[in-house]
């Protein structure tokens, strides 16, 4: 799945992205390290990895968006 990064906290790698229908899905710390990433940029476009129901997904990994 695609999403915009929208926060990022480097000292313990948490954040947030925006799913394209503008809904905030938090992350945390291992999902951000689990993509092998060591910066994130508001903005960046990111390709995320979720689990649990659509209503209150939990992002498990993090990474750039590649094509």
């Amino acid at each position: 799945m695609q999403a915009t990064a929208y926060t990022y906290d480097p000292s313990d790698h948490s954040g947030s992205v925006l799913l394209d229908d503008g809904t905030p899905v938090p992350f945390d710390g291992a999902a951000f390290l689990a993509g092998g990433l060591r910066l994130l940029r508001p903005g960046q476009r990111v390709r995320i990895e979720t689990e649990g129901e659509a209503a209150a997904p939990r992002v498990t990994l993090v990474t750039l968006q590649t094509f």
